[in-house]
Parts: C-alpha cells; sequence; structure tokens
C-alpha cells in the first residue's frame, strides 16, 4: 500500500512502481462526506462509505477504475420525509502524467486531468464524483409519495387530511387539456 500523505488516507503518493507502462496497484479505504448539498437537496452520510481503486499505468497516464459503496439519507421531494438511498458510484478518473504524455485528442478536456507534480493521488474528488453521479435526479421515499397537502401540509402518504378539495375553476378545452389563455379568465378589459 503507498504511504498517505499528512495523514490523509485520500492522499496517497503515488508508488515508483506505477510510473513504468503496464503497471497496476490496488488501493481501498472508508469515505465519509458528512453533510453535502447537491442541487436543491440536503444529503447526509450514514456511516461510512467503502471503496476500492484500481489504478493502471496506460502509457503516459494513470485510469482509475473502481467503486464506492454506501447510505446517504436526504428528505422526500414531495413529502419531506427523510429517505435513504444505497450508493453504489463507480469511479472512473484518467489522470496525464507529467512530462509523458500530451492531451488525448479523442477526449473533451472536462474527461481527464493532470497528476499534480508532486505526483500524489487525491483520491476524494473521484470519490464525491462517484457519489453525485449515482444520486437521484428527484429523491423520492417511493415513486407513488402522494406528497403534502396543499392546505393543511398533512403527509398525504399517512392517508386523506380532510380538506376539502380546492374547486377546479381552470378552464378547458373542448379536449380537457387547460386552456393557454386560462391566466386571462379573470382579466378586467376597460
Amino acid at each position: 500500500m503507498a504511504a498517505t500523505v499528512e495523514n490523509n488516507p485520500l492522499v496517497i503518493d503515488v508508488p515508483a512502481e506505477l510510473f513504468a507502462p503496464a503497471e497496476s496497484s490496488s488501493f481501498e479505504g472508508t469515505y465519509d462526506m458528512g453533510e453535502f448539498d447537491f442541487g436543491p437537496d440536503h444529503y447526509k452520510t450514514v456511516g461510512t462509505m467503502q471503496w476500492n481503486a484500481f489504478v493502471s499505468n496506460v502509457g503516459g497516464a494513470l485510469l482509475v477504475t473502481g467503486s464506492i459503496t454506501g447510505v446517504v439519507a436526504t428528505e422526500c421531494s414531495r413529502c419531506l420525509d427523510e429517505v435513504e438511498y444505497d450508493v453504489n458510484g463507480e469511479l472512473e478518473a484518467y489522470l496525464i502524467i507529467p512530462g509523458e504524455s500530451e492531451a488525448p485528442e479523442d477526449m473533451d478536456e472536462d474527461e481527464f486531468d493532470y497528476l499534480p507534480e508532486s505526483n500524489q493521488l487525491d483520491f476524494e474528488p473521484i470519490l464525491r464524483a462517484a457519489v453525485l453521479v449515482d444520486l437521484p435526479y428527484v429523491p423520492l421515499c417511493a415513486e407513488d409519495c402522494k406528497g403534502l397537502c396543499p392546505q393543511c401540509g398533512a403527509n398525504l402518504n399517512d392517508g386523506p387530511c380532510g380538506c376539502k378539495p380546492v374547486e377546479d375553476d381552470v378552464v378547458r378545452t373542448d379536449s380537457g387539456k387547460p386552456s393557454q389563455f386560462a391566466a386571462l379568465k379573470n382579466f378586467k378589459f376597460e
């Protein structure tokens, strides 16, 4: 196992043997993202996440592949109950070794990075990206979540709240769809 830097288990000094073409090495550890925001949602890790990475020299660059697993919690976007998600992220990074090769012409700039001159590999941004990519766009406790009552705020998954339904006063077309001119219904013309 490579030496970690300043007791940070996510930053390693790349072993000398990894600078030879076709060489590879494995790494593993735990990762705790703590609390974090992603889009409009606030998440927190439940316990620590387990990760493993396989780093191989592919001729002038290091290819990092692997996985990260764990659990995160957030609020359901509809009913605001806490919901937990299993994270099963895939690690993927392409790091060009300085002075050994140029940027690949067949890759966009956001598909690769450069290994720092210090030859230290920081797994944190790779792990974080793998977790974020695996999160749902809209977190829900269930696909059929009924959400909250717009009048009293009761969780409709627990049953009806007793509020009287709001009358549907939307102007509709002959096909039953809301009319694009519905907003003009109450407009006062002089």
